[in-house]
């Protein structure tokens, strides 16, 4: 038997609907840095979700830079940063809802006062904050207890590295061996497995043609279970509880 005393949210597209914002709200950002350095690729909200999924804006921006042969300066780095986060915010405090069913089952586990529940993020902690703020989740995650790749380290990384997973964990006091992850994208799911935790994976934000796709990817990714809804949550976590994933 698996004693689990801590799970441990993603937030974009696992508690919150905001990929599909967050991608709108920064293609026109990433398109003018391509423009200004000669690279002729065009994004829109779509096509950068498909290529940058689970990646915080710091992240995509390494991408490009690998990807495009282009350099952006330190300081570039920063400025661009601030006002992507200044423009997804916007946007997400405009529009932002909750991932269907996610609020239920928060509002079950805290009430049942068996786990410690905390977010942990590949995006900017203001970010993260604003979202949670926005749809009244901030009431489950009580304390400093969510944790952001692109800012709550010192040296600012993106999922898939599981730096940010094994910060939350020494921060927290807790072993990855009595914590569960709920993951949505491939990146997080690797991040989650790499620091020795269980990841569950999540597919229902996806587009239905695209759910089983997904699935199979968070499983090569190392979920050990993929739920297409928050409603199946509870069994679940009673068959890792109980050892039979």
């Amino acid at each position: 038997m698996a004693k689990i005393t801590t799970l441990l949210f993603d937030c974009d597209n696992t508690l919150v609907l905001s990929e599909e914002l967050a991608f709108e709200a920064c293609a026109g950002l990433i398109n003018t840095i391509c423009e200004e350095r000669g690279v002729e690729a065009r994004f829109s909200g779509e096509t950068l979700i498909k290529e940058f999924v689970g990646q915080n804006f710091r992240g995509m921006l390494t991408t490009l830079q690998s990807k495009y042969s282009i350099e952006i300066a330190p300081d570039d780095m920063e400025k661009y940063v601030l006002m992507e986060e200044d423009a997804v915010i916007a946007k997400l405090k405009e529009s932002l809802r909750p991932c269907p069913g996610v609020d239920e089952q928060l509002e079950r586990l805290e009430a049942s006062g068996k786990y410690l529940l905390s977010v942990v993020s590949s995006s900017a902690l203001r970010r993260v904050r604003a979202s949670i703020e926005k749809v009244g989740q901030d009431r489950f995650f009580k304390g400093d207890v969510v944790f952001s790749a692109a800012t709550s380290l010192e040296k600012p990384t993106s999922k898939p590295d599981p730096a940010i997973y094994l910060h939350a964990l020494k921060k927290l006091g807790r072993s990855a061996g009595e914590t569960v992850a709920i993951e949505d994208s491939k990146s997080g799911t690797l991040s989650g497995t790499r620091a020795g935790i269980k990841v569950v994976g999540y597919v229902g934000p996806y587009a239905d043609d695209k759910k089983a796709e997904m699935e199979q990817v968070l499983k090569d990714a190392g979920a050990v279970i993929v739920m297409k809804d928050w409603s199946e949550f509870p069994s679940v976590l009673e068959k890792i509880e109980a050892g039979s994933i």
